[in-house]
């Protein structure tokens, strides 16, 4: 899955909300699939059912990829880290796909456990609004080597 972490380290954007972010995400994860030559699902459903009263409804994973004469993948994008989505990936783990969780944000990133694979994608955030971008970091200028000119000081007249 490292080439889905190199797709989409090359995704940039500026100025989006959160809902704009995750349509982006799961638009560039689908293309990706799709570029493998997968068969791709947006909303799939999942294995683990919702909670009571709508328990007779399954869940739905932001996108599945089904390879031919391999495992299914299933993906998940969020912005936060979220108890109910490694749940839900643990399950479709022991129905036997490979479980991808793309976490994007500003913060820090920690490891889910095995055998979920995150996917980070940092972002940064001003104003309630985030932005990726793919240029390093520029440095500061370099200041001038010599020190600035004096000049006299002269009142001016009232």
């Amino acid at each position: 899955m490292d080439d889905l972490e190199a797709w989409l380290a090359r995704l940039t954007f500026a100025d989006l909300t959160q809902d704009e972010v995750t349509t982006r995400i799961i638009d560039a994860v689908a293309a990706w699939g799709e570029a493998q030559g997968w068969r791709v699902y947006r909303r799939a459903p999942s294995v683990v059912t919702l909670p009571p009263p709508m328990d007779k409804q399954h869940s739905v994973l932001d996108v599945a990829l089904a390879r031919p004469g391999a495992p299914p993948i299933v993906v998940e994008i969020d912005h936060t880290d979220r108890k109910r989505t490694l749940e839900k990936l643990r399950a479709e783990a022991e129905a036997g796909r490979v479980p991808l969780w793309v976490r994007w944000g500003p913060g820090r990133f920690t490891d889910p456990p095995a055998p979920i694979r995150m996917v980070p994608l940092p972002v940064t955030r001003h104003q309630g609004r985030y932005s990726r971008t793919t240029e390093p970091d520029r440095p500061a200028p370099a200041h001038s080597p010599t020190a600035p000119a004096t000049a006299e000081v002269t009142e001016l007249p009232w």
